[in-house]
């Protein structure tokens, strides 16, 4: 696959409450009341009401980082538990019979969104996957390089983790709604737990 790089500059992996905006798509994924003292947007699911949910929040506030935490399905089995993501593509982008590769937008340059950090790539469509796409990546979700190209273009810190709720197989949708509690809990754990505490 021809595929262009765009990069931004890596950064500490570190969050404040006060200059940080978690979003997620659906409450499923990351209750409320796991995110005490944090500020959170839930956008709805898929790419536009992604795009949508954070340009309205960014009217209003100006946070330093946007961490962004969902499900997503995983294209090898060995992948499991929370991943950092930090490349996307658009797995449904498809203008090839324009003569742009696959998960290329016309005209517009660069196929994927690359963070210069280590960690998955993944490819965000408006399909729940379980048939593996065509576009190669680690991970498949439904609004990360929505996100992650509206940070880039503001600006912003994006980070991005994902929790293997499937593999993206003829069981994923029966997997998907069984595993949500435990990527939640992971994720809490992880990044938002006592976060800013010196």
């Amino acid at each position: 696959m021809d595929v262009k790089f765009l990069r931004s500059k890596p950064m500490k992996n570190k969050f404040d409450q006060r200059t940080t905006l978690l979003v997620v798509a659906l409450e499923a994924e990351l209750p409320a009341e796991l995110t005490t003292g944090w500020r959170i947007i839930y956008t709805g699911v898929g790419k536009i009401n992604a795009a949508v949910a954070l340009s309205v929040e960014l009217i209003t506030s100006e946070p330093k980082a946007v961490v962004n935490f969902g499900s997503a399905g995983a294209l090898a089995s060995s992948l499991s538990g929370l991943q950092e993501v930090t490349r996307f593509v658009q797995r449904d982008m498809d203008a090839r019979a324009l003569g742009f590769s696959l998960g290329e937008t016309p005209f517009e340059g660069p196929g994927m969104i690359d963070l210069g950090r280590p960690g998955l790539c993944c490819g965000t469509g408006d399909s729940f996957v379980n048939v593996k796409p065509e576009l190669v990546s680690d991970l498949v979700d439904m609004e990360a390089f929505a996100l992650a190209k509206i940070c880039l273009k503001k600006s912003i810190d994006f980070y991005c983790f994902k929790f293997i709720s499937d593999n993206a197989n003829d069981v994923a949708a029966h997997d998907w709604t069984h595993h949500l509690a435990l990527g939640a809990n992971l994720f809490y754990e992880k990044h938002l737990n006592g976060a800013g505490e010196e």
